[in-house]
């Protein structure tokens, strides 16, 4: 690849030259000019954006970074007309935008199809209302043709609910696009999406942008999807007040090979430089709660082989233990739809564990990790094979397993304070009252719930809610500890914070701990082992990579390290090779 200009941190002039030659050649395609955006009345009133300035040229690819909150939305919704903005001006070749137009066209990322019309009708029914002029054949070819361009002639008569999430994605795109708008919006069209159907779109994405010349402003939480798609990447400052930060332009030569990105000293760079800007402004938002105050009570939990003797052991007894866990050639069939014999899902998964070790699984979509997190936490039965943990084989669920979900399964008419005591109530039935609302009270504050202890789970973000999970599981005390995709509902900014607090509670509990996730990045941070697995059905471990980092890890740390981009290259490697195996 060839070498790359100097990372420039110098916003584009307002008045440079759009590529494409017009009769407004002098003017930037769309303006912002110092918008501002609020919501509600007097004292209630919460200013969103605030003095937001931007130019893009014609043909130009730009992608947001933004995280929850930040008015991500809200600046998407003003730039397609679906909102005014209270104060400013946003500009397209010079005019105002008043009202929405097909001249712009938005994805979001719900899809919000018409579910009793096929592929073919949902994408028609724009094109036959913005081209009611045209003939009937002119309209049945423009529609076929954006069918077609995002892969879905075939799936044309099918309806919305016989798709997958990616494919119901790709009906939006092409919704967009055939209404042949002069700007692409997409408000984080991808998110929801596994890593293999994320990439694949991406790269359609890319594709019809080559091809059609649209302008496209991309918002997105995934810095890797910024720097591999955009021109020019716009950090989106939190709100209240949501202002941008400095442009980062992408001079990588395209087209991109994420393959090759791994040794692209610019994209490293970018990437490192970006991340460290989110850090930095999610850090000056946080607020740091100090829990040394709180002591955790001498007592152990009766999932203790020995709680009944009295025995005070320090928590980390026993670390390195071999074979505390083992997965012992376990296997797990399905029965088929058709009832006529079964499918084999997982086949012959054989690990063992050192006691206090931590463990990733990565794979593509369908290739059985979470059927291998459920078998270990004894919700799912094994057709084959044995799992055992500290000597005592898993049959059943129990307290002695903490599994923290993607989505947290909390009591919403509950507070957090009594959500994780639910748990505590159970396996601590010898503490007196006051240590179990200590133990309580240390591993929610320990994850920065200090302040909301006594708030309710129905009043809380998503990501607060995986806080209080992630507390209830470790207030269990757990032999063993599983995640399952345990950060993928949240953003960026939030997944970084939290795998931060898993792991500093892991620092302390050292609790042989399993995660699954589809994150390269994740996974190599939290773990001692990367363990990966090969497509599904008949799903095997197909190599695992040691993780010799050094702890306590941080994410900072992580990209200066000079390993760790050989790490990830062999999961990305592995990954991009069982993707071709389709």
């Amino acid at each position: 690849m060839t070498a790359v200009a100097k990372l420039n941190l110098v916003t584009v002039p307002m008045n440079q030259a759009p590529v494409q030659p017009s009769n407004d050649a002098e003017l930037p395609l769309l303006e912002l000019i110092n918008v501002c955006k609020a919501y509600g009345e007097g004292s209630q009133k919460t200013s969103i954006l605030k003095n937001i300035n931007l130019s893009i040229k014609d043909g130009e690819f730009i992608a947001i970074v933004g995280f929850s909150g930040s008015g991500k939305t809200t600046l998407i919704s003003t730039i397609a007309g679906l909102i005014s903005a209270d104060s400013g001006e946003v500009l397209k070749q010079g005019k105002p935008i008043t009202a929405p137009g097909p001249d712009r066209g938005v994805v979001f990322q719900n899809y919000s199809l018409m579910p009793w019309l096929t592929v073919y009708e949902n994408v028609a029914l724009a094109v036959d209302q913005i081209f009611k002029d045209w003939p009937a054949g002119q309209r049945k070819a423009h529609t076929e043709k954006y069918v077609r361009m995002v892969n879905l002639g075939a799936a044309m008569d099918k309806k919305p609910a016989e798709l997958s999430g990616g494919m119901r994605q790709r009906v939006n795109v092409a919704r967009a696009l055939a209404a042949s708008p002069d700007i692409l919006l997409l408000d984080e069209p991808l998110s929801a999406l596994d890593a293999l159907t994320r990439g694949n779109l991406q790269d359609e994405i890319l594709s019809i942008w080559g091809q059609e010349k649209k302008t496209v402003i991309l918002i997105t939480n995934d810095v890797d999807e910024a720097i591999y798609m955009a021109d020019r990447v716009i950090p989106l400052n939190p709100g209240p007040d949501a202002t941008f930060g400095p442009d980062f332009h992408v001079t990588i030569e395209r087209p991109r090979d994420r393959a090759a990105l791994n040794h692209d000293p610019e994209f490293k760079r970018l990437r490192a430089e970006i991340t460290k800007y989110l850090m930095d402004i999610g850090m000056a938002q946080a607020q740091v709660v100090k829990a040394d105050k709180i002591v955790l009570p001498k007592v152990r939990p009766n999932t203790s082989n020995d709680w009944k003797l009295g025995l005070v052991k320090p928590e980390q007894d026993h670390i390195g233990k071999p074979r505390y866990l083992e997965f012992s050639q376990v296997s797990k069939s399905y029965p088929k739809p058709s009832g006529n014999g079964s499918i084999k899902v997982v086949d012959g998964f054989d690990l063992k564990m050192k006691k206090g070790e931590f463990i990733s699984i990565i794979g593509h979509s369908g290739c059985g990790k979470s059927t291998v997190l459920s078998m270990a936490a004894g919700l799912t039965t094994l057709s084959e094979g044995g799992i055992i943990l500290d000597n005592r084989e898993v049959d059943s669920a129990g307290p002695d397993k903490g599994v923290v979900f993607q989505a947290p399964s909390l009591f919403p008419w509950l507070t957090a304070f009594e959500n994780v005591m639910l748990g505590v109530d159970k396996v601590y039935p010898h503490a007196s009252k006051s240590e179990r609302a200590d133990i309580v009270e240390y591993y929610l504050t320990r994850v920065g719930l200090a302040d909301a202890l006594r708030k309710k789970a129905s009043d809380m973000s998503n990501g607060m809610r995986q806080r209080v999970g992630i507390a209830r599981a470790f207030a269990l005390s757990p032999k063993l500890l599983l995640l399952d995709e345990p950060f993928g509902m949240l953003d960026s900014l939030t997944r970084w914070e939290l795998q931060e607090v898993l792991m500093e509670v892991w620092e302390r509990t050292q609790v042989t701990a399993v995660v699954v996730t589809h994150d390269v990045d994740e996974a190599i941070l939290l773990a001692d082992r990367v363990i990966m697995m090969t497509n599904g059905p008949q799903a095997k471990i197909g190599k695992i990579q040691a993780i010799d980092l050094p702890r306590p890890r941080t994410r900072k740390a992580l990209l200066e390290h000079d390993d760790y981009y050989v790490y990830r290259e062999s999961i990305l490697t592995f990954l991009t090779e069982c993707d071709h195996t389709h």
